[in-house]
């Protein structure tokens, strides 16, 4: 039974170390993650300006649509006030 305390005096030191290293470690992995303000409102800026961009390619493409079906009406316009306006037909 001698032997039992050296053994355990031993294992003490190692034993803590390890219990200390798996305590700490949540925190230092958590810290990590962790972002500053300043990144966190850069990414938020550039989400805004991303979606700012979105909108505008958006608005851009709707009025070069609309811009094609003016040019569209406009041309069956044409072509109807350029038909003629009485057709004979064959006897």
């Amino acid at each position: 039974m001698s032997m039992l305390p050296i053994q355990s005096k031993k294992m003490m030191l190692p034993l803590a170390v390890c219990l200390m290293s798996l305590a700490l470690s949540p925190v230092i992995t958590h810290a990590e993650g962790m972002e500053t303000g300043s990144t966190a409102a850069r990414q938020a800026a550039d989400q805004k300006a991303a979606l700012a961009r979105k909108a505008a390619d958006r608005q851009k493409a709707a009025e070069e649509k609309q811009k094609a079906a003016q040019a569209q009406a406009q041309e069956t316009q044409k072509v109807v006030e350029e038909a003629p306006k009485e057709v004979e037909l064959p006897k």
